[in-house]
């Protein structure tokens, strides 16, 4: 039995990534809320917990071996059918400011690595969230 739910192990996914360049933005920290308010893996989660796991998560990382110990909890959290979930709530958080920094590659392939998404299905799940971010604008 793991010590964290798999809801909390998403949030934890979700404060991972966008703590791990150092800088939280805001269009990270919006999209976790809008993530945990709609998405449907979330529809147990209280939303209250939010702040307080985010927290715990934070302070976690901030410990010697902290990241191996949060991977470690999220993978314990998560069962195999549901690696590709966590997955693609790690690449939207990481696409939310529009910006993809060589930290958050790297835990994006930490995660993958961890939870055994292959090569294909990372693709077509960092494909989706790339589409996801698009608008009609015109590109300067």
């Amino acid at each position: 039995m793991s010590t964290i739910s798999p809801e909390t192990a998403l949030v934890y996914t979700m404060v991972l990534v966008s703590a791990c360049d150092g800088d939280m933005t805001d269009s990270e920290l919006n999209r976790m809320t809008f993530a945990v308010g709609g998405l449907p893996c979330f529809a147990s989660y209280d939303k209250n917990r939010l702040l307080a796991d985010s927290e715990a998560c934070t302070q976690m990382l901030q410990e010697d071996e902290g990241l191996d110990a949060v991977i470690g909890l999220i993978a314990e959290a998560i069962d195999q059918y549901h690696g590709d979930l966590v997955y693609a709530v790690a690449c939207e958080v990481a696409a939310a400011d529009g910006h993809l920094s060589q930290e958050e590659l790297r835990i994006l392939e930490l995660i993958r690595h961890e939870l055994g998404i292959d090569r294909l299905t990372a693709a077509a799940i960092e494909r989706g969230a790339a589409a996801r971010r698009k608008s009609f604008a015109v590109p300067a």
